[in-house]
C-alpha cells in the first residue's frame, strides 16, 4: 500500500491529508490534488453523498459515477448443496430435527488468520484477539476510520490497512438476516474462496465467513 510523507514526518495512507494528524500533504501529482480538491458529489438516483476517491459507485444505490450507469444492484444466489441433499432424504429418515430458538439479534467476529496473508503483506499482529461487533443498525459499513473524513465504520478494522476506509456493507434485510456488498473496496472481499463483484449483494446465513484486507477474517453470527 502506497504512503505519504507528511509535512511533520508521519507516513501517511491518504494522499491529501495525513492519516496521523490531518496537516495538508504537499508534493502529490496535481492530478491527484485536483481529483481530492472536487466537493462531494450527490447520487442523481439516491440523493446520498459520495466522496470522488471513495470508488465509481453509489455505496448506496450502485449508481456508476464514471459511465453514468443506473445501478440495479443483483443479489447473488448461493449454490444449494442443502437442496441436493433434500432430494436425496431417505424416507426412512430419522425424526425431525429439533426446532431452533429464535434469532434475537445478530454479530460478526472478527479474527486474524494468518494463512491469508500474501508474500508482500506484514506481518498479521500476534497478540489481536477476537473482536466481536454487534450489528445493530440497518445498514453497517465496514472499513477504518478516518476523523480527517468523517469516517467512523460500525466495524471499523483498523488494525488491517488493506482495507479500504469505506471497504464493504452489512445491509439488513426484511426477514432480519443480512446481505454482504463490496463497495468497490481497493482489495476486494472475498466469500467462500471467490472475489465478489463490486455493487453485488451477497446473503448471508448464520456461520458463513468471508474474507478481506491482509489477513481478516469475519464471521457473522446469529444471537439465540
Amino acid at each position: 500500500m502506497s504512503t505519504y510523507k507528511c509535512p511533520k514526518g508521519h507516513e501517511s495512507t491518504e494522499s491529501d491529508f495525513c492519516s496521523e494528524c490531518g496537516a495538508k500533504i504537499l508534493g502529490i501529482p496535481q492530478q491527484t490534488v485536483a481529483k481530492n480538491a472536487l466537493n462531494v458529489e450527490i447520487c442523481p438516483d439516491c440523493s446520498a453523498p459520495h466522496e470522488p476517491d471513495s470508488g465509481d459507485y453509489c455505496e448506496i444505490c450502485g449508481y456508476n459515477f464514471v459511465t453514468k450507469a443506473h445501478g440495479e444492484l443483483v443479489i447473488a444466489k448461493t449454490t444449494g448443496e442443502e437442496d441436493k441433499g433434500t432430494q436425496k432424504q431417505s424416507s426412512f429418515s430419522a425424526s425431525p430435527p429439533t426446532p431452533q430458538s429464535p434469532v434475537i439479534g445478530w454479530e460478526v467476529v472478527v479474527t486474524i488468520d494468518p494463512s491469508l496473508r500474501h508474500p508482500e503483506s506484514p506481518e498479521p499482529p500476534i497478540d489481536q484477539a477476537p473482536i466481536t461487533f454487534p450489528l445493530e443498525k440497518a445498514t453497517n459499513l465496514i472499513g477504518r476510520n478516518s476523523q480527517v473524513r468523517a469516517i467512523q465504520p460500525e466495524i471499523a478494522l483498523d488494525f488491517d490497512d488493506a482495507v479500504s476506509h469505506r471497504h464493504a456493507l452489512l445491509n439488513r434485510q426484511a426477514d432480519g438476516t443480512f446481505t454482504l456488498r463490496d463497495i468497490g473496496s481497493s482489495n476486494g472481499t472475498q466469500f467462500k474462496g471467490v472475489e465478489l463483484k463490486p455493487m453485488v449483494d451477497i446473503p448471508l446465513q448464520d456461520g458463513d465467513e468471508f474474507t478481506l484486507g491482509h489477513w481478516t477474517r469475519v464471521a457473522i453470527k446469529a444471537i439465540r
